[in-house]
């Protein structure tokens, strides 16, 4: 057979090696690039020669390297291959970082029969992304008075991408909101990329209303949604104690943030799945910016609207900023005119 018959049967195999080859080359360089972050000398470097190292052997794929070379550029980008997995397995998350003072302590929960005491409840005082008063509190919940969840989507990116949250009501007017966010180190800002390559650990976040939401529509001033969901009591106490073992799990073992596994939105999912096994998978778990859409096609929100009307209704924005400017409680002004809520939450 001629050498060139050779190299044409051999063409497919060289693509897909060439194609892997590059792909891990990337995934290599992105992971380099950002586990270090406090060594910019060794990160260029380190990740200029893995990818000098990838680069060769897509070369010598596509023939343009002589045989012994090519032999050379694969023993490298193995050896290389190897040394790089056996780092990343050495990284593993921790508590124990210089945190951001916001996401400075971890929840702790104890639950006895219908009460519940959650330690590390966060009500900063905000009055801008950077001014804040740091407050940390204690609180007290009876199980027996727990009403209703919310769930609130802040857009901060797009319309396709959003950040998750549920709130849960008590008879009352008291409110306590679940976020699980990115735990970031003092030094850092998040990164979407930076989420797929364990540069982030994950937290667990029980707040109140006026820091987790009010932040994010006046402070940030992110696009917020409030819904609320169709939810038996029974379920609304069974997603509240999901969150609480989550937190209390957590806190014994720390676990990296990753964006498309294990972020705000997979864990309601997860949560959810917990009480409703026969939840569907589905594309807007990834698009976070539709998951509400994703609750109403299954009559998870309130019924008799479309989902265009509940969205529409439930922009919080313009009443959360009023409620800052009148002094009126923030959590009744933002459900205002929210399909779903009774009007005992919305007036004094």
């Amino acid at each position: 057979m001629s050498k060139v018959r050779q190299k044409a049967r051999h063409l497919p195999m060289r693509l897909v090696i060439g194609i892997a080859v590059l792909l891990l080359t990337a995934w290599g360089a992105l992971a380099l690039w950002h586990q270090m972050p406090q060594h910019p000398a060794a990160r260029w470097i380190a990740t200029l020669a893995w990818s000098a190292s990838g680069l060769s052997v897509a070369v010598s794929l596509a023939g343009l390297l002589e045989r012994r070379t090519r032999r050379i550029a694969g023993f490298v980008f193995g050896a290389a291959t190897a040394a790089l997995l056996m780092w990343w397995g050495t990284l593993q998350p921790s508590h124990q970082r210089p945190w951001a003072d916001d996401v400075a302590q971890l929840l702790e929960a104890r639950i006895d029969g219908d009460h519940v005491q959650l330690k590390n409840v966060r009500n900063f005082e905000w009055r801008s992304e950077t001014d804040y008063t740091p407050r940390w509190e204690n609180r007290t919940y009876d199980l027996t008075r727990l009403r209703s969840a919310d769930l609130v989507l802040s857009y901060w990116m797009g319309p396709h991408i959003a950040h998750t949250l549920v709130s849960f009501g008590f008879d009352g007017g008291e409110r306590v909101v679940f976020s699980l966010e990115i735990r970031k180190e003092r030094h850092e800002s998040f990164s979407a990329i930076g989420g797929f390559f364990r540069q982030f650990e994950q937290i667990l976040v029980a707040a109140d209303e006026r820091d987790i939401v009010r932040t994010r529509s006046n402070a940030r001033g992110e696009a917020v949604y409030l819904y609320r969901l169709q939810m038996s009591q029974a379920n609304v106490r069974a997603l509240f104690l999901e969150y609480l073992h989550a937190a209390n799990e957590l806190r014994r073992t720390p676990r990296f943030y990753n964006t498309l596994t294990s972020n705000c939105t997979t864990i309601v999912f997860e949560l959810a799945r917990l009480i409703a096994p026969a939840l569907p998978a589905d594309y807007r778990l990834l698009l976070s910016g539709h998951f509400a859409e994703y609750i109403h096609d299954l009559h998870g929100l309130t019924p008799g609207h479309r989902y265009a009307e509940l969205q529409a209704l439930g922009h919080i924005n313009e009443r959360a900023l009023a409620s800052d400017a009148s002094g009126d409680d923030f959590s009744m002004s933002i459900r205002q005119g929210v399909p779903g809520v009774p009007a005992d939450e919305v007036s004094p």
